[in-house]
């Protein structure tokens, strides 16, 4: 680093106090012996503008945004990246000369480097994806999927008019199904993506018929607590390419740290270990 100063990077959001990021950046921290730090910092919405731009000036180089602010970073951000402006929303800011707040979404990046070396066998030219949920998430995996060159998103939503919205904004290539048909868009996939929190520790459980995934399905779901749900046992039971969602958590950060901390992180057993501790 040209800088003297220490470094410093957070996790903004509201509540934040169940974040694992800081676990994660902090053992890269001490992997790389970086004289940084990385912490978590719970910030009201009617603060965030202020906090955002007092940041640079105590040395902070970047922040990760989580929920409930990712939408709302891009009315605060002075460049917005491309990536981003599709998916509506940020996870990752870096904060350029004189304070410049850069924000760009790497929740598409992590999702596909998991898949990549999860399930390596996937060709995403080769059959529909389906993809259960329309937040955020769901936006962030569509924009990589489309990208990737899968021919067809088939997307349902408990919500069906937030899956509309989807299809108005992301195109012919996602068709949505009603999420009482939910289990016929499995049927047809050869990639399944959970992006709902359904299935996660005090949610209750995705209730879709799962008898459409065989043994030439590839399935991930972003939930990671518990790290087998439900729909990956299920999946595992008929044979099917399973990918757990502690990956995406864990590659969406590593643009984030480079950018930041000058060192390209490396994802290994250890650095998930780290995070599940």
């Amino acid at each position: 680093m040209t800088s003297t100063r220490i470094p410093l990077a957070a996790v903004i959001g509201h509540p934040i106090a169940h974040s694992k990021s800081p676990r994660l950046h902090g053992h890269w921290l001490r992997t790389y012996g970086i004289a940084g730090h990385y912490i978590p910092m719970d910030v009201a919405s009617d603060d965030l503008e202020i906090v955002l731009r007092t940041l640079p000036k105590m040395g902070f180089v970047g922040c990760n945004i989580t929920i409930p602010h990712k939408e709302k970073v891009l009315s605060l951000a002075d460049q917005v990246t491309d990536r981003a402006t599709l998916i509506g929303a940020a996870n990752t800011l870096t904060f350029g000369a004189e304070g410049k707040i850069i924000a760009d979404n790497t929740d598409g990046y992590g999702f596909m480097e998991n898949l990549r070396r999860g399930a390596p066998n996937w060709e995403p030219k080769s059959t529909p994806a389906a993809v259960l949920g329309a937040g955020g998430a769901a936006r962030a995996v569509i924009c990589a999927l489309l990208d990737a060159g899968v021919p067809e998103v088939l997307i349902s939503n408990r919500t069906r008019t937030r899956a509309d919205q989807l299809r108005e904004d992301f195109g012919a290539r996602l068709r949505v199904v009603d999420w009482v048909q939910a289990g016929n868009i499995i049927e047809e996939a050869g990639l399944v993506v959970n992006t709902t929190s359904l299935g996660m520790v005090g949610k209750p459980e995705l209730r879709v018929p799962l008898d459409g995934i065989d043994k030439h399905t590839v399935v991930t779901d972003l939930v990671y607590n518990p790290l087998k749900t439900h729909l990956l046992e299920v999946a595992e039971q008929a044979g099917a390419t399973t990918v757990d969602g502690l990956g995406m958590l864990i590659w969406q950060a590593v643009p984030g740290f480079e950018r930041w901390f000058g060192q390209r992180p490396e994802v290994d057993e250890a650095t998930r270990q780290a995070v599940l501790r």
